[in-house]
C-alpha cells in the first residue's frame, strides 16, 4: 500500500511539474524528440518488430499524441486508486475486546 502511494505521489509531482516547465499542449512524441531525434522513430521500429502491428496503430500512438504531463498523471492516478484498494481490502478486524 504505501508503495502504491508512493509511486502515485512521484508520478503526480511530475506531471504536475511537466505541465508547468513545458508547454501544456506539447506532445509526448514532441517532448521524446526533443531528448533525441531519433527516439520516435526508433520506438516505432522497435514496436513494429517486437509486437503485433494493432499494437502501435490503438495503444502507443495515440499515447504519443496525448499532451506530455498526461501519462504520468494517468499513472498517479492508477497507483492512487490501488493504494486505497490495497489499504481498504486488510480484511476482517479482530474484536479487541476481553471474553471472560
Amino acid at each position: 500500500m504505501r508503495m502504491f502511494a508512493i509511486l502515485s505521489a512521484v508520478f503526480l509531482v511530475s506531471a504536475f511539474a511537466l505541465a508547468t516547465i513545458l508547454p501544456p499542449d506539447l506532445a509526448l512524441r514532441d517532448a521524446l524528440a526533443m531528448l533525441d531525434h531519433a527516439l520516435p522513430g526508433r520506438l516505432q521500429a522497435g514496436a513494429v518488430a517486437n509486437m503485433p502491428g494493432w499494437v502501435w496503430n490503438v495503444l502507443a500512438l495515440p499515447l504519443l499524441l496525448r499532451p506530455v504531463w498526461l501519462l504520468p498523471a494517468g499513472l498517479g492516478v492508477v497507483c492512487a486508486g490501488a493504494a486505497v484498494t490495497c489499504a481498504s481490502s486488510g480484511g476482517t478486524q479482530r474484536s479487541r475486546r476481553r471474553r471472560s
